[in-house]
């Protein structure tokens, strides 16, 4: 660590522990039997700590002086407020400070992507749960009653939950209701197919409901700046937009990052710690808010709700000629991801299939439902249900197999999107599904009471064994890897090695994906060092961007490769010149130093001779483009594909779904880490099973209906079937670091169309919903 930087870790006067006394972001060594390098599954250096409870986490912090924050949030969807009356507040005892709009020193409005949402609403009230001021007090009971006694005036008004009435309506923004508008056009328009399939699909919210909501902590320094402390999945952009909004510059704002809960989507929403710095700065004392679940369902941003118009093309042997489609997010109250979401959806709406000729629409509008934002797979997976619901449908209007007609379109590497882009990377999509295709099917349950937990509804539900239908279902599909459309995906690493200890600094945000792991193996594999710590993670350091599509496994660990091997270099090159021979002639392996001819050998201690070497690198993949007015450009850097084959028993006369297996192949470019890789592939799976089949955060009128973990299903450990990975396949793609590909995000697009699929077939019904609705999942001849 620099000078400068040590000087800024220590200039905070308030010392900051967790309740069990621990440090909240340092972690330890690896404390595993030695294994090292890529391709082992070495376990992650923080398990033990997460198994037992220990690990600390952004509520487990503490901190002398301690004031609690509480957020006074808007019961109405759509309002004008006329007046805000704090006074009641104020004179509560314990409280320190009530904050609204008008105390907002800098910029009142903030937006990682678009800035357009207010910090405290101030005119008018867009969204159910919109904050509009906060509190400070001694004892968190204090500070939520003041909140409270906030008196708000407010002129209710007609909210617009209708995204294909938002077009018409009066605009609820000054950006107005339409994001964003992308007209794709590709081929001829005139093409027509022998057989023409039409469907209409609509894709419910999906919360991301992370493990722990969100917390934070905010204490002001001496120099009149402000360290915020909280799960943030993108601190420098948290710290750049924290800085505008208290009137400071960046470098008198300081984020760190604590332990992450779990993080399927961005953490933390800036509405959260926004409230939190404004406080310290106003109390001159440490503010600490940790919102209740309803909160956290209220504050942060959801899946967009997409309604789907398809209309597909086909010849007589079911080769795709031409797609159409009209795609409708539903964005909520501001923009947010909705422009990324979108170009997503647009660019992916005919799947990893072969499509001459395609035409889609897409639009992205304001609305007055919960706010959208970027949640795993987002486009990729609304997109998705539909186009493989039209495949379905297209394969029982030509009789074909609907792994078949999948097979006949599938698409490889060479082939072109419909945003003109050709496929450069890996591109096996033909033999993933031939891989779930030929994997044996699970046997079916037994009739006999003692296996009645095998039923749908488990063994207190009502169905009869008679009355259970199995299906099979297939699905494909893809995700983009990275940002896209020009965005700009550089991160920084510095590798330090000392007395055969070394260390990683990069901003990367360790959220469940791995990257604290795979930083510490490719270190070891680089420069042959058992002991490698992963420093934690504070906006002192270069940025690394945000922890979003596969980015830290790409761009993050190839910065930290490229500083290891720098490192590499200047251990090598005095060995190397003793000996006369070039570095490149010399290997380190399980610690030792050895030349090809076996002349040197020694080990990595002996060479360090107490010196310390370090070194620092920046990756950035190779350019994007947006696209254009014709929905044409290379908008991403590269793609990842997958093939599911969903087992499903359906009890047809009341609609109860048990997915009883789900197998799949996936393209991973290269295995890193074995064991982590799997439970990414499983976690994906069980995520997208709850956006299949329970998962819904529904509203009415714009009101969010029962936000907490009863209303909101989340699938259990007993809803998760068994998860067969039949094949990963290790094509490595060439321009990425270690050729790997990101590994969680596609099965989570791919597993809802798996299963919606599956129930098709069990069914005979079409499913045009996501969740399925009981209803829904009746067989026709009982419905």
């Amino acid at each position: 660590m620099s000078n400068d930087a040590a000087t800024a870790a220590n200039a905070t006067s308030t010392r900051i522990t967790t309740q069990t006394g621990t440090d909240p972001t340092a972690e330890g060594p690896d404390t595993e039997p030695p294994a090292l390098g890529l391709g082992i599954s070495l376990p992650p250096a923080d398990a033990r700590a997460k198994t037992e409870g220990t690990f600390p986490y952004a509520a487990d912090l503490w901190a002398e002086g301690l004031l609690w924050a509480a957020v006074l949030r808007s019961p109405h969807p759509h309002a004008r407020i006329l007046s805000i009356d704090t006074s009641a507040a104020v004179e509560m005892t314990g409280v320190q400070a009530v904050i609204t709009h008008e105390d907002i020193p800098g910029e009142t409005t903030y937006g990682r992507r678009v800035v357009d949402r207010p910090v405290f609403a101030s005119d008018l009230v867009r969204h159910h749960g919109e904050p509009i001021a906060a509190v400070a007090a001694d004892h968190p009971d204090t500070a939520r009653l003041a909140a409270a006694a906030i008196a708000v005036e407010y002129e209710v008004l007609e909210p617009v939950t209708d995204p294909e009435k938002a077009f018409a309506a009066e605009p609820l923004h000054p950006d107005g209701n339409l994001i964003r508008h992308i007209p794709l056009q590709y081929g001829d328009p005139e093409a027509t197919g022998e057989v023409v399939v039409e469907g209409l699909y609509r894709i419910g919210r999906q919360d991301p409901a992370p493990i722990g909501a969100e917390a934070g902590l905010a204490v002001p320094r001496p120099d009149g700046g402000v360290e915020i402390y909280t799960a943030s999945t993108d601190p420098h952009t948290d710290r750049d937009l924290a800085a505008a909004c208290f009137g400071l510059e960046p470098d008198r704002v300081k984020v760190v990052v604590t332990g992450v809960p779990g993080a399927t989507g961005d953490r933390e929403e800036p509405g959260f710690q926004l409230p939190l710095g404004l406080l310290a700065l106003r109390t001159g004392c440490p503010v600490k808010l940790a919102a209740t679940r309803e909160e956290s369902f209220l504050g942060h941003s959801h899946r967009h709700p997409t309604l789907l118009r398809y209309r597909h093309h086909a010849d007589a042997e079911g080769r795709l000629v031409k797609v159409e489609a009209q795609i409708l997010l539903d964005a909520g109250a501001y923009a947010d991801s909705s422009s990324e979401s979108l170009a997503a959806a647009v660019a992916f709406a005919c799947g990893p299939y072969v499509v001459p000729h395609a035409f889609i629409e897409g639009w992205a509008v304001r609305t007055n439902n919960p706010p959208s934002g970027h949640v795993r797979g987002e486009g990729a997976m609304q997109v998705c249900a539909a186009y493989e619901g039209q495949m379905d449908k297209l394969a029982a209007k030509l009789g074909i197999d609907p792994a078949e007609l999948r097979l006949r379109n599938a698409l490889s590497t060479g082939d072109i999107l419909p945003t003109g882009q050709t496929v450069t990377c890996p591109a096996p999509v033909a033999e993933l599904l031939e891989s779930v295709r030929e994997f044996p099917l699970p046997a079916l349950p037994k009739d006999s009471p003692e296996d009645d937990w095998l039923l749908p509804g488990g063994p207190e539900g009502a169905g009869e064994p008679g009355a259970v239908r199995r299906g099979v279902g297939y699905a494909l599909g893809m995700v983009h890897m990275l940002g896209a459309e020009g965005a700009d995906e550089v991160s920084t690493a510095t590798v330090r090695v000392h007395d055969g200890i070394a260390t990683v600094i990069c901003a990367a945000v360790e959220t469940g994906q791995g990257f604290s792991t795979l930083a510490r193996q490719v270190v070891q594999e680089t420069l042959g060092i058992e002991e490698v710590h992963v420093a934690s993670v504070d906006t002192d350091q270069p940025p690394a961007g945000p922890a979003t599509h596969g980015r830290h496994t790409w761009v993050s660990a190839g910065a930290v490769e490229r500083a290891a091997k720098m490192v590499r270099t200047q251990l090598l090159q005095p060995l190397a010149h003793k000996f006369g021979m070039s570095t490149e002639l010399l290997q380190i392996a399980d610690g030792k130093i050895t030349s090809y001819d076996g002349v040197l050998s020694t080990t990595v201690t002996e060479a360090m001779d107490g010196k310390e070497l370090w070194a620092t690198a920046q990756c950035r993949p190779h350019p994007t483009e947006p696209l254009d007015e014709s929905g044409q450009g290379d908008a991403f850097v590269g793609l990842a594909f997958c093939a599911i084959r969903a087992v499903v028993d359906v009890d047809i006369e009341l609609g109860s779904v048990r997915v009883v297996e789900m197998a799949i192949a996936q393209d991973v470019g290269r295995v890193l880490n074995p064991s982590q890789l799997a439970t990414r592939i499983e976690a994906g799976i069980t995520q997208g099973i709850g956006a299949a089949l329970t998962e819904n955060l529904r509203s009415a009128r714009g009101l969010i209906r029962h936000p907490d973990l009863t209303g909101y299903a989340l699938p259990t450990a007993l809803d998760a079937p068994e998860i067969r990975i039949v094949k990963l396949v290790e094509e490595r793609d060439v321009v990425a670091p270690f050729g790997a590909k990101p590994a969680s995000a596609v099965p989570v697009v791919t597993s809802p169309a798996a299963v919606a699929a599956a129930v098709r077939s069990a069914t005979g019904r079409p499913i045009n919903r996501l969740p399925i609705r009981p209803q829904a999942a009746v067989a026709a001849s009982n419905s």
